[in-house]
């Protein structure tokens, strides 16, 4: 199918790194559904998914019976930009992803729930008003991290404030971690056209942030015309509704992709994170340099850590963030750990289940 099948019209849809189709992984889910074609999602409803198989082309199409099932993986079920196979209008294979951005979800139950998958870049958005909050930013670079996908940290409405320059003193440190940091006024494609190194053809970005950011202002400046819905924020905390309700993959203009997605208010951890990854290399860093090796960092003496604070070289509010993001990863490494071996016992279980089969009452084959 690889070898017969023209992937150059979907190139305009994001088509994936040179090599994905020779993929083992691949071409196995290919060998076994022949008369299959790929397609992308591009957008991700409560009710089902819309995959485009061509440009300009999509339709509205079935998942497999295995994915509605209510156990069934949530973060092993297709999300927006996942690559799939297509038998008429029902999805038959979900192809490996490259990259993905997840937290875990909301509940008392441990799930993972995949916001964007096969991305190249995550553009962090966070507004320069009252939604200004490095903590919540350090949090999200925590979830990209462990993704494969390069962040950009990008803040909106420098139009309405005069301390971008401010704002981006605090976030030095992350600046310091090669962690591109830009100031700009979303509504001016002049100002927008900072972006355009993360928007070449064949990439695919997806923006993220809390409601009221400015992601689907910045969403209609990248497009050119006014497609997204917009609506003000409030005054007294700058946070908006949620005029984006589903996440969408949208061809750009400039031959990327761009991935528009709610705003997120629980930012919680898959336990997956390394926090080396998620904007925190120099704490980790000190950590190491420690007199004792079970140095806790409050009063000990030779913590580098504290050394570091005391001297002005970090920010104590901000290692406070890194104690307490990564005790949310341990705790969810945990949940993740515990069901993870459920899993294998239900297979078990299942595995000896399939050797026998009641016959009767108090018979067993």
């Amino acid at each position: 199918m690889t070898e017969a099948f023209d992937f150059t019209p979907l190139r305009s849809i994001g088509w994936p790194w040179p090599g994905a189709p020779e993929d083992p992984a691949w071409q196995a889910a290919f060998a076994a559904h022949p008369q299959a074609r790929p397609g992308r999602v591009i957008e991700q409803h409560r009710s089902g998914y819309v995959v485009a198989d061509a440009p300009e082309h999509s339709l509205k199409t079935e998942s497999p019976p295995e994915w509605q099932r209510p156990r069934f993986p949530s973060h092993e079920r297709a999300a927006v930009g996942d690559w799939v196979l297509l038998d008429g209008i029902r999805i038959v294979a979900l192809l490996p992803r490259r990259t993905s951005i997840k937290r875990g979800a909301a509940g008392e139950h441990y799930h993972q729930q995949v916001i964007a998958a096969n991305i190249d870049t995550v553009f962090i958005v966070c507004g320069l008003d009252a939604d200004f909050n490095p903590r919540r930013i350090e949090r999200y670079l925590l979830l990209v991290g462990g993704g494969g996908a390069a962040p950009v940290v990008v803040l909106t409405k420098a139009d309405q404030t005069e301390y971008s320059e401010d704002a981006l003193a605090v976030l030095e440190d992350l600046a310091a971690q090669q962690i591109p940091l830009l100031a700009i006024n979303s509504k001016d494609p002049a100002s927008v056209a900072a972006l355009e190194p993360w928007l070449q053809p064949g990439n695919t970005v997806v923006l993220v942030g809390s409601s009221g950011a400015g992601k689907s202002t910045l969403t209609n400046t990248l497009l050119g015309e006014d497609r997204m819905k917009t609506n003000s924020v409030r005054e007294n905390d700058s946070r908006g509704r949620h005029t984006t309700t589903h996440r969408a993959l949208m061809p750009l203009p400039t031959g990327a992709c761009l991935i528009d997605t709610p705003g997120m208010r629980e930012l919680k951890p898959t336990g997956e994170e390394m926090l080396s990854e998620g904007g925190f290399a120099d704490i980790e860093a000190l950590t190491t340099q420690c007199r004792f090796r079970d140095c806790a960092h409050q009063q000990e003496p030779g913590c580098a850590v504290r050394e570091a604070i005391e001297n002005g070289e970090i920010e104590e509010s901000r290692v406070l963030n890194y104690f307490k993001l990564r005790e949310e990863v341990a705790i969810a490494a945990a949940k993740l750990a515990q069901r993870q071996a459920e899993q294998a016992s239900e297979r078990r279980n299942s595995g000896r289940g399939a050797q026998w089969r009641p016959v009767g009452k108090g018979k067993r084959r």
